[in-house]
């Protein structure tokens, strides 16, 4: 007969003597009270019942000799109170079905097995000694964990498989050997104000296809990583049921995002957290501190987002960011680092916002490799090292950034690229140091109490600086490298300890309204063989004289003005200093130029003068470069064939020196563009034109140097949201004062593709040539159809390319004169029947679509020295007859 209340004690009246006889007794709903003592047997539970330790919770022990102590397969039961001990290893508990509670419950001797659709909870219990895992989640089970500590596991204490949920809240987990709590599969967790500490490896695992979420969570006192993500086949020792599955798009993996909020980890063994594979993971308001390695590691192609969150006092880097992962931090703090405070390399991009770096050993922020950097709105302070490196191939943006008290260089940016708007570096050693190919930009940039140079330019490096100041620098304020090429304007040089601004040997800059005031020794200090233009600049109150000019050096001085200093210039006998238009006044000497190849003159009471001031004015002379002009045509007129294009070229050549005639003589240019169209096949000569075309206009002066940058598709297009913008902007800047060449520039715009990111770059390349139409000249090459379909495919395009040159496939009688070029270079000789063979050879070729032009007549001269080498490695004793002379058997196509 059923019973609604039941008793079971080991003797006594009334009672059942087994717990099991009981709950078979019980109807649903019933509640059994058990008497204190230790009951040897195995519960079989599915209906709902209620099982009470009278004594309170620990007074009732439920033995398993072998196999579980409690088998729930169905109801809704509620277990309180009681201990239950299963064997030394495997399962103390198994729940298949159902939804049981276990309140003020122990465990120990086993585990807690939850599988299939069960539905646990556990309130107020302990979990303690098992084998493995003390708590074991999978199938579609869920469960719910409160106030309960699970300790002195051999295993990890909580594990979560398959498809498993779990609400875990309050809850401790210790002293077991394993990770704390492992999440494989496609699990899911939400862990609130938990605590997990002395775990023997992370004390969070998680794969990359689950997604749990930590708030308020203290995770410390570990021998590997506060948290673990990786999606490594067996990296927590469990089986996962749903290993290798791959995320198909963006929207799947942010609903697999991992979230932490609110959470401290510190005192790891190992890193505070580590990322890798495709994890995506966000931190928010969380705090990483005293680990035992790095604050937290993100790699392969891991994404991970921290918001609001602190990473300080840790002894290796706070954030190391590596391979092609993805870091993105916002209103945080890395401080007290042993090494770096932001590291990245491979192909990573990471971006910081409203961020503070600080109190670093190393440098602050490092990037190397492929990496982009980019830096908005941040504070980097206190670093023993530079405050921001950047090397290799590196990309670095940085945007309303303040950089304090860096022991070594501010900014240092060596071989890779960077961009720079509204940056303040102040009390550095060195402030800004660029040493790269590339042309970095700074754009209103200060550089302020720098102990030696304010802003330095390496030797050959370039730089674009618009406007900005540079304050206080202990030494020099700007200063420019042996041959470098920089392009400064619109900056202001303020209270240097040495000179203003300082062009060292061979330098070549473009300075354009810029001011230097209150230098201690010069204004402007061109070293031996300096070089360059400064056009509109403005020199007061130096020290030594406001401009010295060294031996040999040319510099070009514009419509300048020096005032109150005491002496305006200096230079050296030998100097060849350039003077137009420029003027003193209130200088107490005025001292003109002497000796040198320079032909300036002194104008007594010229414009701007006044009382104890003089002018420094020439009439026009030419220049070195235009004297280059014959010698440059002649050059193009030995190019084999091109007659159509030789004539064009050798036209706008005589174009434009008229043009800059005009303008010396103060009278309106007609319109002109300068940016080409070549349309033509592969192997035509586009790019030997192009690079005599950019030293023609740079002879002309109307190119500051007329060097040819080449760029294709993969050179301007990024292969993300935002990336190639900045990516046909750093190109376009190294090719300032020379030739941008776009080879195949068709390719930017895909046939039937209107969203491909190179219409992006069309778009800035036009922005761009607008901006720069001065400085740049930008050439299209390409397919002729596939050109018109590039020029239509924007309106920007059309009025900027007004010129098409046509480059003809070179005939057959052209590319035996390329072949017979391409020997006198390398000392060989061409026997005339040699000639009429390769000329047979040129006309039997196919001309397809594939014909290589120019290619294809290099490539036969190629063979036929291979040819040539066989043929004479078998003589005894060759002449030098028999060293270069080419027969008509070393002609592709002879028979052998």
């Amino acid at each position: 007969m059923k019973r609604n209340v039941l008793r079971v004690a080991e003797r006594g009246w009334g009672g059942y003597r087994t717990v099991t006889a009981a709950i078979r007794a019980a109807e649903e709903g019933a509640v059994v009270h058990v008497q204190p003592g230790v009951y040897h047997e195995t519960l079989v539970i599915d209906t709902d019942v209620t099982v009470v330790a009278d004594g309170g919770p620990g007074s009732v022990r439920i033995v398993s000799g072998h196999g579980h102590a409690v088998s729930v397969t169905g109801g809704a039961p509620v277990l309180r109170g009681i201990t239950l001990q299963g064997p030394d290893r495997g399962s103390a508990v198994l729940v298949t079905a159902g939804a049981p509670v276990f309140e003020k419950c122990a465990v120990s001797g086993g585990r807690v097995d939850i599988i299939h659709a069960a539905a646990v909870t556990l309130r107020t219990c302990i979990l303690e000694g098992a084998g493995d895992s003390s708590l074991y989640v999978t199938g579609t089970a869920t469960a719910v964990v409160e106030d309960c500590v699970i300790r002195s596991a051999s295993g990890h204490g909580l594990t979560l498989s398959d498809a498993a949920r779990a609400d875990v809240r309050r809850t401790t987990i210790e002293q077991v050997a394993g990770c704390g709590a492992v999440l494989v599969g496609e699990s899911h967790g939400v862990f609130e104000d938990c605590t997990v500490r002395h775990a023997g490896d992370a004390a969070v695992f998680v794969h990359t296809t689950t997604h749990p979420v930590l708030r308020g969570c203290r995770l410390h006192d570990t021998k590997a990583q506060g948290v673990r993500i990786t999606d490594a086949p067996g990296a927590a020792a469990v089986s996962v049921a749903s290993e290798g599955e791959e995320e198909t798009d963006g929207t799947e993996r942010s609903e697999h995002r991992i979230r932490l909020e609110k959470c401290e980890i510190f005192q790891t063994g190992r890193e505070g957290l580590l990322i890798a594979g495709a994890a995506d993971l966000q931190l928010s308001e969380c705090h990483v501190r005293e680990t035992g390695g790095t604050g937290l590691i993100a790699t392969g192609s891991a994404r991970v987002a921290l918001d609001g969150t602190r990473v300080v006092d840790v002894p290796g880097t706070g954030l190391a960011v590596l391979e092609s992962a993805e870091l993105q931090v916002r209103g945080g703090t890395v401080a007290r680092t042993g090494a770096n405070g932001v590291h990245a390399t491979g192909e990573c991009v990471v971006r910081l916002t409203e961020c503070e770096i600080s109190t670093t050993a190393f440098t602050a922020l490092h990037a190397g490799g492929n990496a982009r950097l980019e830096v908005n709105s941040c504070t980097v302070r206190d670093s023993a090292e530079h405050a921001v490196r950047v090397e290799g191939s590196a990309d670095f943006v940085a945007e309303d950034t303040r950089v304090e008290r860096a022991r070594m260089t501010g900014i240092d940016v060596k071989d890779a690229d960077a961009v720079l708007r509204r940056c303040v570096v102040s009390g550095a050693d060195t402030g800004i140091r660029l040493d790269t190919r590339h042309r970095p930009l700074l754009e209103d940039c200060e550089v302020l109490r720098s102990a030696k140079t304010g802003i330095e330019v390496a030797a050959r490096a370039g730089a674009l600086v618009v406007g900005g100041r540079v304050d206080d620098s202990g030494s020099a304020g700007v200063f420019l490298d042996e041959h470098s090429e920089p392009w400064i304007e619109g900056l202001t040089i303020s209270g240097a300890k040495g000179s203003g601004l300082v062009i060292w040997s061979g330098a070549r800059p473009r300075v354009r309204s810029v001011t230097v005031v209150g230098a201690q020794k010069n204004g402007v200090y061109a070293g031996d063989g300096a070089e360059g233009l400064l056009e509109d600049c403005a020199i007061s109150a130096t020290g030594y004289p406001a401009v010295y000019v060294g031996a040999k050096a040319s510099p070009v001085l514009r419509r300048c003005l020096v005032h109150d200093t005491d002496e305006d210039l200096s230079q050296a006998d030998d100097a060849a200093a350039h003077f137009e238009q420029c003027r003193s006044s209130n200088v107490k000497t005025a001292t003109m130029p002497t000796g040198g190849e320079s032909d300036v003159a002194v104008v007594p009471g010229a414009p701007g003068g006044g009382t104890g001031a003089s002018a420094f004015v020439t009439g026009r002379r030419q220049g070195a470069g235009e004297a280059q002009l014959p010698e440059l045509l002649a050059e193009l007129e030995r190019l084999v064939g091109l007659d159509g294009v030789k004539r064009e070229v050798a036209s706008m050549a005589k174009l434009m020196q008229m043009v800059k005639r005009r303008e010396e003589a103060g009278l309106q240019p007609p319109p002109l563009s300068r940016h080409l169209i070549f349309a033509g096949n592969p192997g035509t000569g586009k790019t030997t034109v192009a690079r005599l075309y950019g030293r023609l206009l740079a002879a002309l002066g109307l190119l500051a140097s007329g060097h040819l940058v080449e760029a294709d598709r993969n050179a301007l297009v990024g292969e993300y949201v935002g990336h190639t913008a900045p990516k046909t902007t750093a190109i376009f800047r190294q090719a300032l004062g020379g030739v941008l060449f776009v080879d195949e520039a068709y390719a930017l715009v895909p046939t039937g593709q209107s969203n491909d990111f190179g219409q992006e770059a069309v778009s800035t390349l036009v922005k761009l040539m607008e901006d720069h139409r001065d400085d740049v000249v930008v050439i299209a090459a390409g397919y002729p159809d596939d050109m018109e379909r590039f020029i239509d495919s924007n309106p920007g395009l059309a009025s900027r390319f007004t010129r098409t040159l046509t480059f003809d496939d070179y005939s057959s009688p052209d590319l035996v004169r390329i072949v017979e070029h391409q020997a006198s270079r390398h000392e060989y000789q061409i026997a005339e029947k040699t000639a009429v063979a390769l000329l047979a050879h040129f006309d039997s070729i196919e001309r397809t679509e594939r014909f290589g032009n120019g290619r294809t007549a290099r490539q036969a001269f190629q063979q036929m020295t291979e040819r040539h080498a066989m043929r004479v490695a078998d003589l005894a004793d060759p002449s030098g007859e028999d060293l270069t002379l080419l027969l008509p058997a070393d002609a592709p196509g002879a028979v052998v």
